[in-house]
């Protein structure tokens, strides 16, 4: 209603009961020669067109993109919104804190409720407790106890039979309890006894295995509290709804389920959008819907009904041509792709994919590839719709007329890609090609995901690694040392580990790994190697958790699950675990080896992340690999190998067995796909997710319109972010006598700064937690302790590869300048509060870099840090730090710390003008008589209103005053 737009409604020429904004008319010439992905930010700005969030001038500027790109800024209104529980918590918390807030100020708090249809997946708090079949008695990751073994858990679905004892398999010498449950079915029906096929939303109702029920019972266990805060939100508020757990990761139920591609509301379409809190949003423009990951500040300002500031992106055209090898895989794409767009330099831009290798490309592939932009800097990849996705829609199960309506609709206003059609191409900032042919298998690693190795330089490229100096690919191993072996006993056995030896394989539950031909190509090579007669070691750590059921159900109806099982990749469960820091710790006799010996061990895993630390703190070369890949380097034991030359192991009768004998060929791949990928598989999911499971049906939450705060949760704490709420904000403080509480070099990560694994039993984390009267087997880690910001503030800069330059060494530890002792940041922190000393930070060149996070912003606020002084920012970091209410401010160009002879150790005061300006730049002092500038990296006025609120969380509250 009083939009200036409105006379270019029009009804759909062959379905006039439907109407749109037919802004293809409205644009004229200009819009023909807009990028796909600038055609669905106009159309948003005309349909959200009121002349107050949003105006005229705002719609003219992107229509006017050739002219305006990176000039202005302009607000972008998301359809949806997507949240995952490790972010999505503390955003439906700090509701909930907001609605007390609102109350207690004068306001309704009934008000309080997302404008905008909001989702929220609980699928980050998965931690394997169990691996293989074998029950690990171990503790949680970080210390504790030994725990003690569970008694076997009921299926939840009805067993046919009675399944005999089991026989025996790697990883569980009968150790397991299972038993056969016939022989795999599918095309290629397994010849060997196999434990019971595990697919919990398979068609037939067969036993889940023991391995998932244990980690499904001990999520359910250890995450009640914050189970039942999400089951009261989706009661509470309107336009929530909750994806329960065990159903599937937030990006891949996104792109399976949630995804509309086109809005119908009450016969009025619009294209579907989306911003989350997840990273991996990006991944659901490789359906042609726009989207990106944000953090859970700004996301909750998009759920209150504000539009996203966006500064209107370069668009980078990339144009794939050439046919795929056949033997490089999607991820082979993806870090192929990644090279040319960093060498490109798309960070804060969009990415367009066009050009006659797109149509080769199956939708699987696109997200993939999409997933991947937020390690390559761009905002987000678009692939816009065309003949492939609608395919693929339907199978996905979208009936004939909603696709029909769907393209009628995408077409009328250009948004619909076609090969055939003789429109010529959009206008692009730049034009980056891409010749899929010249592709070949990458892994990357041993620190950074950027840092590729092409496979058939693996074993010399490791053995520089052992030679260079310590820094972001060397492990400065001495010459004499490097061709060490260290024998260790393990289950009765003697194995001999060395530099490269492989101690973690997991295909995780990265959207990577959820396309089908990739997936598939690790359980075809399981099931060649499984026939050959090799095996995998037992002291590796291996581990398969699918992005969401489909993904099993495709392995077992396809009949490789059983030969992956048999390697030791048994389904632990359905979430994130090992790329976020929560696989088990690893034997303690390998442990015992590897720090003995100084051993340069590995992990290799399927995912997208690979920073230093993550997974367990003994492993320090992290490979990312595809899933084949990644069951192949299990098999050798070793990424010290060439595959052309030296054979994975050996197999029956002697015979040396090389990777060429059992890759599996595209041909193979095909006939499997075309066979088990089918849209039943989309079907089962959808009725599992609406269907929810038992225990979630079962649990028990409040209905009252406030949350009943329970003061002794340790999961779950009224946040203080509104504890200063007035109806008018104040004016900008100066910061005065500002002490430095970390001084850090270039490429800190949100992991750095924000911890998602496990609580290590000496960080303050532990100390509060154990104060709780908590054992360590119940600290479970950050990530599930988002929504209590005692633990959060206690657990930021915990990480234990955090490089202070006053500590001058990895530790999560700083100096108390006032008193000179050397505590947790969290302690000296503290320590400054209580004296009433602010605090900053001091940084080098990408301060924030990877996943999204707003506890990396939170926290430091809650440490008291006001301002960040960096050389530069990751963007969305950036923005969360202003989104929380603390300053990011920038060394001028060719300055930095050193430079400017600081040494960290002296007090600094900042000076802030009442009325501050975009890009302004302030003067700063130090108590050792130097003055110097820095450049306040506000973009716009938004962010400059934000700011002087205090963020946006106090900024949205005020509105319900």
């Amino acid at each position: 209603p009083g939009s200036p737009y409105q006379p270019a409604i029009e009804a759909l020429e062959s379905h006039p009961e439907k109407k749109f904004y037919n802004v293809s008319k409205l644009g004229g010439a200009k819009y023909d020669t807009l990028p796909y992905s600038i055609r669905v930010l106009f159309e948003s700005s005309v349909r959200n067109c009121d002349g107050f969030l949003v105006k005229e001038t705002d719609a003219m500027n992107i229509l006017d993109w050739k002219t305006k790109q990176n000039h202005v800024e302009v607000p972008f209104c998301p359809a949806r919104v997507v949240l995952q529980d490790f972010t999505g918590i503390p955003a439906m918390v700090d509701f909930a804190a907001m609605r007390e807030a609102v109350r207690n100020a004068g306001g309704d708090p009934v008000k309080v409720n997302p404008a905008c249809p909001t989702d929220l997946t609980v699928d980050h708090s998965l931690q394997i407790d169990f691996s293989k079949c074998a029950i690990q008695n171990a503790p949680n990751p970080g210390g504790g106890e030994a725990q003690k073994p569970l008694a076997r858990l009921s299926p939840l679905k009805a067993q046919p039979r009675k399944p005999p004892p089991c026989r025996g398999h790697s990883g569980c010498r009968g150790s397991c309890g299972a038993g056969e449950s016939g022989r795999a079915s599918g095309p290629f029906s397994a010849q060997i006894e196999n434990t019971p096929i595990l697919c919990p939303f398979h068609l037939q109702p067969v036993p889940e295995p023991e391995t998932v029920l244990k980690n499904q019972e001990m999520e359910f266990g250890r995450n009640r509290e914050r189970l039942q805060f999400f089951k009261w939100s989706s009661k509470v508020f309107e336009n929530v709804s909750i994806i329960p757990p065990e159903t599937g990761m937030a990006h891949q139920v996104n792109l399976e389920y949630l995804s509309r591609v086109v809005f119908d509301v009450k016969g009025f379409l619009h294209p579907d959008s989306v911003v989350g809190t997840d990273s991996h949003t990006t991944m659901v423009n490789g359906l042609g819907i726009l989207g990106w990951g944000v953090g859970g500040i700004e996301t909750e300002a998009v759920m209150l009904g504000m539009p996203v500031p966006l500064t209107l992106p370069e668009v980078v055209g990339c144009e794939l041509t050439g046919t795929v090898s056949p033997f490089a895989t999607s991820i082979d794409i993806v870090l192929s792709i990644t090279k040319h767009l960093r060498q490109a330099d798309v960070a804060g831009k969009f990415v367009e994919f066009f050009g006659s290798g797109v149509s080769q490309l199956s939708v699987a592939d696109r997200t993939t590839i999409a997933n991947m932009c937020p390690e390559y800097g761009a905002i987000l990849s678009f692939f816009p719709v065309d003949n492939v996705t609608l395919k693929h829609l339907k199978h996905a199960g979208f009936d004939k007329a909603r696709l029909e309506v769907m393209e009628a609709y995408l077409k009328a206003v250009k948004l619909f890609r076609d090969d055939e059609s003789s429109s010529r191409e959009p206008e692009y900032s730049q034009v980056v090609q891409v010749s899929l042919s010249s592709i070949i298998p990458y892994v990357s690693g041993p620190k950074r995901s950027q840092d590729r190795v092409a496979v058939n330089n693996m074993k010399s490229d490791f053995q520089a690694c052992l030679n260079e100096k310590s820094g972001v690919k060397g492990f400065q191993i001495a010459a004499e040392k490097q061709n060490d072996i260290v024998p260790v006993q393990y289950e009765g056995n003697e194995y001999k580990l060395s530099h490269g030896c492989v101690v973690i394989a997991a295909v995780i539950s990265c959207t990577n790994n959820c396309n089908p031909s990739v997936m598939l190509a690790a359980g075809l090579l399981a099931k060649k190697a499984v026939e050959a007669g090799l095996v995998v070691k037992p002291y590796i750590r291996t581990s398969l958790s699918p992005g969401s059921g489909m993904v099993t159900h495709y392995l077992s109806s396809s009949g490789v699950l059983p030969y992956l099982s048999k390697l030791g990749f048994e389904v632990v469960g359905y979430g994130c675990s090992t790329c976020v820091g929560n696989t088990a710790p690893l034997p303690e006799a390998i442990r015992n080896a590897i720090k003995q010996g100084d051993i340069v061990a590995c992990g290799v895993l399927s995912g997208t992340k690979n920073f230093e630390g993550r997974l367990c703190d003994c492993v320090r070369a992290n490979y990312l690999a595809s899933p084949p890949l990644v069951v192949a380097y299990a098999i050798a034991g070793t990424v010290r190998i060439d595959f052309n030359t030296e054979p994975l192991g050996t197999g029956f009768n002697g015979k040396s067995i090389y990777l060429r004998d059992i890759w599996p060929t595209r041909q193979e791949l095909h006939a499997v796909e075309e066979e088990c990928v089918i849209s039943s598989m989309f079907k089962e999911l959808k009725e599992k997710m609406e269907k929810g499971n038992k225990r979630w049906n079962l649990l028990e939450a409040p209905e009252s319109t406030l949350f009943p705060w329970d003061l002794k949760s340790t999961y779950i704490r009224c946040p203080s972010f509104f504890d200063k709420l007035a109806k008018e904000a104040a004016a900008p403080q100066a910061v005065e006598h500002a002490h430095v509480l970390l001084y850090l070099g270039d490429s800190v990560t949100t992991d750095h700064i924000s911890p998602a694994g496990s609580i290590a039993r000496s960080s303050a984390a532990a100390k509060y937690l154990t104060s709780k009267g908590l054992t360590p087997r119940e600290f479970n880690s950050y990530g599930a302790r988002r929504g209590n910001d005692a633990v959060m503030t206690r657990g930021t800069f915990a990480n234990i590869k955090l490089l202070n330059k006053f500590i001058g060494k990895p530790a999560p530890k700083t100096i108390h300048f006032p008193s000179g002792q050397t505590l947790d940041v969290f302690e000296a922190a503290e320590l400054y509060q209580k004296e009433g000393i602010p605090v900053i930070i001091l940084a080098g060149k990408k301060y924030g870099l990877g996943s999204s996070r707003d506890w990396a912003a939170k926290g430091p606020f809650l440490l008291g840090v006001k301002a960040v002084l960096a050389e530069s920012y990751e963007k969305v970091h950036r923005s969360q730090l202003i989104g929380i209410g603390i300053a990011p401010l920038q060394f001028r160009p060719g300055e930095n710390p050193s430079t400017l002879g600081l040494t960290g150790r002296e007090q600094f005061s900042i000076l802030f003008p009442p009325e501050l300006s975009p890009r302004m730049t302030l003067d700063v002092k130090t108590s050792t008589g130097k003055a110097f500038s820095v450049i306040a990296l506000f973009e716009n006025s938004m962010e400059i209103t934000l700011y002087k609120n205090g963020g946006s969380l106090n900024f949205v509250a005020r509105r319900f005053l």
